[in-house]
């Protein structure tokens, strides 16, 4: 039987371009789908947040341009806080899998920073 599952992920962006901001989506997105062995066609829906410092290419844009047309995306923009980690792409995919499943964050590129009681 499957069941709905949610993993997250983040990444810290070189600069703000929109060379730059792709080439992580390309990054992140297949290193967290394949660290859990999750299919394109499994997923139900993938939301990006960025920092405010991050604005030259919407992730979501990126994403489609690697396939994932079928998949719902969304974008939003993460609230602002002192001493935040900059240039940071966040990524939550919502995915179907077997029941017992668990589920394994990725963080790259400086972003295991945000959580590191569970760094990749």
């Amino acid at each position: 039987m499957e069941t709905v599952f949610a993993v997250r992920g983040a990444i810290q962006v070189s600069e703000n371009s929109r060379e730059s901001i792709s080439a992580a989506v390309r990054k992140l997105v297949p290193a967290l789908l394949g660290k859990n062995g999750i299919e394109q066609h499994s997923c139900v829906s993938v939301i990006f947040s960025v920092t405010r410092d991050l604005n030259a290419e919407n992730p979501a844009r990126a994403l489609r341009g690697i396939g994932f047309a079928a998949v719902p995306l969304f974008c939003t923009q993460e609230p602002t806080y002192e001493g935040d980690l900059p240039r940071v792409i966040r990524v939550l995919v919502t995915y179907r899998a077997p029941e017992g499943e668990r589920p394994s964050p990725v963080y790259l590129d400086g972003a295991d920073q945000l959580r590191p009681d569970i760094s990749s």
